[in-house]
């Protein structure tokens, strides 16, 4: 696999979906994990690392299987036995899944919060009444100050105003 290759499936790149992509037969799977195509096959029968099947039941592995492979392999080397690793995968699937519902439930607090600010800035309202009936809308009762003027305004031009015959 070249380099340009390579950076495709880069995870930094932030493009999971090219992550998951099934793109590698077995036999470029098992050279880039540096293990032997059985190797590979024994993984999959033992659930440690199952790639997708396409037409005609040919297995093809992503980048996210490649890396599992790689972490097989070291746990492996390291004297943990495939069941123990089959465990620790599954572990390791199911932390991924729940970071996923942390992620989601996040979401849904900022949307809720937000839904929740807006409710108590709309039962901040506050209506003000001028001397010449003019109503304003106020957030806060801070508004209010510039109606008071607008209706001094007002009253002081009424005054200066001749008296009706």
């Amino acid at each position: 696999m070249n380099a340009s290759a390579s950076k495709r499936f880069d995870r930094g790149s932030g493009r999971d979906g090219e992550w998951d992509a099934p793109v590698f037969v077995i036999s470029v799977a098992a050279e880039l994990a540096q293990m032997h195509p059985q190797t590979l096959r024994q993984y999959d029968r033992l659930g440690l690392v199952v790639p997708k099947r396409q037409a005609g039941k040919h297995r093809r592995y992503s980048q996210r299987d490649i890396d599992r492979l790689r972490r097989v392999q070291e746990l492996s080397s390291e004297g943990v036995s495939l069941e123990g690793i089959r465990r620790m995968i599954g572990l390791e699937k199911r932390v991924e899944t729940l970071m996923e519902r942390v992620a989601e439930l996040e979401q849904d607090v900022e949307r809720w919060r937000g839904r929740a600010e807006g409710v108590a800035i709309a039962a901040q309202r506050i209506f003000a009444a001028g001397a010449s009936g003019e109503v304003a809308i106020t957030r806060t009762g801070r508004d209010t100050d510039r109606l008071q003027q607008r209706t001094m305004q007002a009253w002081a031009q009424f005054q200066l105003m001749p008296p009706e015959d």
